[in-house]
């Protein structure tokens, strides 16, 4: 699971904390990545990746690309900010260039156990479906790159104020049990 927002407290994360009681811990294993706390710099575009399939960058990055690797259900969620996921996700997307590389240069996308699956959750201030669009159009790039080929898509907009999530009239029940069957094999 990655939190995309800066805010503890916050929409997103009322959001990603609705989705994680929705996860059955007995059945799965969650690795969390609150992605603002982590020293992640981002990709230089150096063409490193190109051929080795491994980022020549060694950051915090190297705690996130083992559990993509693993992970049979992804969950991502950011705020909308200016039409756009928040640079916190989006410093961690591009820095799954490696991923895209084996993928789509080296025919040889991730393979699990079972059909990767993922959920973006999204919550913005502004009211116009755009910024859900823009955001989601990056999500999916990014789930495809990491073999994830289906995911669901949560928006939540109109909601600019802290903590405005809770007093949507089905938001946090719609995570939890969006995460509930996504994590249900």
């Amino acid at each position: 699971m990655f939190n995309g927002s800066p805010k503890i407290g916050g929409n997103t994360d009322l959001l990603v904390q609705s989705a994680l009681k929705g996860i059955d811990r007995q059945l799965n294993r969650v690795d969390y990545f609150r992605l603002n706390d982590m020293d992640i710099k981002p990709c230089q575009n150096c063409g490193g990746c190109t051929e080795t399939r491994v980022c020549v960058i060694k950051d915090k990055m190297q705690q996130i690309y083992p559990a993509v690797r693993k992970a049979d259900r992804v969950i991502l969620a950011s705020p909308i900010y200016f039409s756009g996921l928040s640079a916190q996700a989006k410093i961690m997307i591009d820095r799954c260039q490696p991923f895209w590389c084996e993928k789509y240069i080296h025919n040889m996308p991730i393979e699990g156990k079972v059909h990767r699956k993922g959920l973006l959750i999204l919550v913005g201030g502004m009211k116009r479906q755009i910024g859900a669009d823009c955001s989601a159009a990056t999500a999916t790039a990014f789930f495809r790159s990491i073999s994830v080929e289906e995911h669901k898509t949560l928006a939540y907009l109109g909601i600019d104020n802290q903590a405005g999530i809770r007093n949507h009239p089905a938001a946090l029940q719609d995570v939890y049990e969006a995460a509930r069957n996504l994590s249900a094999h």
